[in-house]
């Protein structure tokens, strides 16, 4: 898939279950994998024993898995639980009659002499078709190689000069922190009657606009 190398396919089908039957997973959740997911593939290993990359210090490979939907939605929820049980970086590819979104979360290992990650926010593309998707496999080491797929599938979230990639993904998600804030103190000024709290609470909102002016 994506024009990748024949060297890195691997074309195995995973059964949906082995992420759900897993005791700590909720009956929510596994309804949601078996209702909304068809098949699991893993398509692809990008790594340095698969193509000519060397190793990255964070990323050893990426698998490129693609899960055909039921219906064009699929829950988050569904993309983490795959990311915890599995400890590699994840492309993951979206089908729907043809057409395609690739998602991907910036993951990064919780600590020393484990194999657990944190797993951050999700970006996406919209569908389209796979041709369209905005990946090129770029880069010299894995590293490189995972950094640039979260990056063009971000696109402006992430286009921030000079920042590392956790960097950058820190610097979007307090701006979208700041932005549910922002929108919620205009609702609450709009409501309020009082004067005097208008005021206070105005002066908070722009000091809130002018943190948001200066991380964008």
């Amino acid at each position: 898939m994506l024009g990748l190398p024949k060297s890195t396919e691997f074309n195995r089908r995973i059964p949906k279950q082995k992420f759900y039957e897993n005791l700590t997973v909720s009956p929510t959740l596994k309804r949601v994998f078996v209702e909304q997911i068809r098949v699991i593939w893993w398509r692809n290993k990008i790594a340095p024993a698969t193509m000519n990359l060397a190793a990255g210090e964070a990323v050893t490979e990426i698998e490129v898995f693609e899960v055909c939907l039921s219906a064009p939605k699929l829950d988050e929820a569904v993309l983490r639980q795959i990311d915890k049980e599995i400890p590699y970086h994840i492309l993951f590819l979206l089908e729907y009659e043809g057409r395609y979104q690739a998602w991907t979360a910036y993951k990064e290992a919780a600590g020393s002499g484990t194999n657990a990650f944190k797993v951050g926010t999700y970006y996406h593309t919209g569908w389209m078709e796979e041709s369209a998707l905005p990946l090129k496999l770029d880069g010299l080491s894995t590293d490189k190689v995972y950094e640039n797929f979260v990056r063009q599938i971000a696109g402006e979230a992430l286009s921030g000069a000079g920042e590392t990639l956790k960097e950058s993904v820190e610097r979007d998600a307090r701006r979208q922190e700041l932005q549910k804030q922002i929108t919620a103190l205009e609702k609450k000024i709009r409501r309020e009657r009082q004067l005097n709290k208008q005021v206070q609470m105005n002066m908070e909102l722009k000091r809130l606009k002018r943190e948001l002016e200066k991380i964008k």
